[in-house]
C-alpha cells in the first residue's frame, strides 16, 4: 500500500472537512469530499522538519531568513520557469488574506473589481466585504470546458474597473489558462491600467500536458502591473500553518502593500508555517510527482464511472487543482434539491455550486484529493443515489 492508499482518521482532529459536518450539511452521516484540503500526509520531510523544530522547545518571534526566502526563489524557478528577486516577497498568513490586504492598499470604498465567474466564493467576500463593487465577466461553458469572454472582458475593464482577481488556475473549473489566454488578459488590463491580483494557489497541481504560467512572468511591463499571492498550502497540504506569500516586483507596490500588512500585525510568519514551507519546497518535488499522478487517476475514474453508468453527470475535464467541477443539469434539480439530494439520497458531502456564483446552479464540486477507496465509495453513493431515482 503506497502512501497514498491510507485512509487516515481526521475525525476528532480539530479539521474543518471532517468535524464541521453537522453544522455543514446538517448531518453526520455524509462522505466529506468538499473543503480544499487533502486526506493525504504531507511529506516526510516536512513533518520530520516540524518535529525537530518542536524539539527545541522555544516559540520565540520568528523571522523569514534568506534560506527561506531562497526554497521559494529555487522552487517557482524550476516549477515555473520564473526567476524572481527574493526582495519582491512578502508574507502573509493566507492568499485570502493578502487578497483582502490588497483590496484595501489599492483599491477604494465603491471602485469596482472584476472577477470570473463561477469562482472560489472568497473573491465575493474580498470585494464586498470592503465595500467595492463585483464586476462579473462570466466565463464561457462550451464543449465540456471553459473559455474567457474577451469582448465581455474589455468591455468591463473599460468601464471604471481598478483591480482585476485573476484565479490562476481556476478553482473551481479547473482550467489552467495558456500563454495566449494569460498574455491577452494581462495585455488588456496594462492597456486600461488596471492592477492585477493573481491567485495562483493551486498553480503547482497541474496535471500532464498542461503548464502553469505565472502571469507576472510574462514580461517586465506585465509584472510590475501584477501583484501575486502564492502558498504551498494546497500543494502540500498545509493549509492549517498558515504560510503563504505574495510576489510583487514593482517596488512602490510592495512598499504599499507591506504598509497595509503591517497596519494590520500580518507580516510575520509562525514557526512551524515557516519551517514547513522551506522543508517542502527544498524537499518536496518527488512527492508532488506522485500526488499528480494519483489525482489523475482519481480524475479519470469519477469522470468514466459516471459516464459508464449513464449517470447524467458529466464532470468537467479539468486541466488542474484536486476540485472537479461536475455539471448535474440533467437531473432537473434546481440549486436546493440538489444539495438536498447529494445529502440525504447519495450521503455524500460536496460543495454546492451555487456558492461559486449564479453560474454554478446546476453544477457541484468534488474534493478528489483523496485515497482512491475513498473516491470509489462517493461515486459509488452518488450513482446507486442517481439510479435509485430513475
Amino acid at each position: 500500500m503506497g502512501k497514498f492508499d491510507i485512509l487516515h482518521d481526521r475525525k476528532n482532529t480539530r479539521s474543518v472537512k471532517w468535524d464541521m459536518l453537522q453544522p455543514v450539511f446538517q448531518t453526520e452521516d455524509v462522505l466529506p469530499m468538499w473543503v480544499a484540503d487533502m486526506d493525504f500526509m504531507a511529506p516526510e520531510e516536512v513533518n520530520q522538519a516540524i518535529i525537530d523544530r518542536a524539539k527545541h522547545g522555544i516559540y520565540g518571534y520568528t523571522i523569514v531568513d534568506q534560506a527561506v526566502k531562497g526554497s521559494i526563489e529555487s522552487w517557482l524557478k524550476e516549477r515555473h520557469d520564473w526567476q524572481i528577486d527574493q526582495g519582491w516577497l512578502s508574507f502573509s498568513p493566507g492568499v485570502v488574506t493578502s487578497l483582502h490586504m490588497a483590496i484595501q492598499a489599492f483599491t477604494e470604498v465603491g471602485d469596482k473589481v472584476l472577477i470570473q465567474t463561477p469562482v472560489y466564493t472568497p473573491f465575493y467576500k474580498v470585494v464586498e466585504s470592503h465595500d467595492r463593487q463585483v464586476v462579473k465577466n462570466p466565463l464561457l461553458y462550451e464543449e465540456n470546458t471553459y473559455q474567457i469572454d474577451f469582448v465581455n472582458f474589455e468591455d468591463k475593464l473599460q468601464d471604471g474597473v481598478k483591480a482585476f482577481i485573476l484565479c490562476s488556475p481556476h478553482n473551481p473549473v479547473g482550467r489552467v489558462w495558456s500563454k495566449e489566454e494569460l498574455t491577452k488578459m494581462a495585455e488588456l488590463c496594462v492597456k486600461h491600467d488596471v492592477l492585477i491580483i493573481s491567485d495562483e494557489i493551486h498553480g503547482d497541481l497541474v496535471f500532464p500536458g498542461n503548464k502553469h504560467i505565472p502571469i507576472a512572468s510574462l514580461s517586465e511591463e506585465i509584472a510590475h502591473q501584477t501583484i501575486t499571492c502564492m502558498a504551498p498550502s494546497k500543494t502540500f497540504n498545509l493549509a492549517g500553518l498558515q504560510a503563504s506569500y505574495v510576489v510583487t516586483p514593482d517596488k512602490q507596490k510592495r512598499k504599499t502593500l507591506e504598509e497595509h500588512f503591517n497596519k494590520q500585525g500580518a507580516h510575520m510568519l509562525n514557526i512551524m508555517g515557516n519551517t514547513a514551507l522551506e522543508a517542502a519546497y527544498l524537499h518536496g518535488g518527488p512527492w508532488l510527482d506522485e500526488l499528480l499522478q494519483v489525482l489523475y487517476d482519481n480524475k479519470t475514474y469519477v469522470k468514466e464511472m459516471f459516464a459508464a453508468h449513464g449517470s447524467d453527470l458529466e464532470v468537467i475535464d479539468s486541466q488542474g487543482t484536486y476540485l472537479l467541477w461536475i455539471d448535474c443539469t440533467k437531473l432537473d434539480m434546481d440549486e436546493k434539491e440538489l444539495k438536498k439530494f447529494m445529502i440525504e439520497k447519495a450521503k455524500v458531502g460536496l460543495n454546492t455550486g451555487i456558492e461559486y456564483g449564479e453560474e454554478g446552479k446546476h453544477f457541484m464540486r468534488m474534493n478528489i484529493g483523496c485515497p482512491k477507496a475513498t473516491v470509489e465509495e462517493g461515486v459509488q453513493r452518488i450513482i446507486k443515489a442517481i439510479q435509485a431515482i430513475k
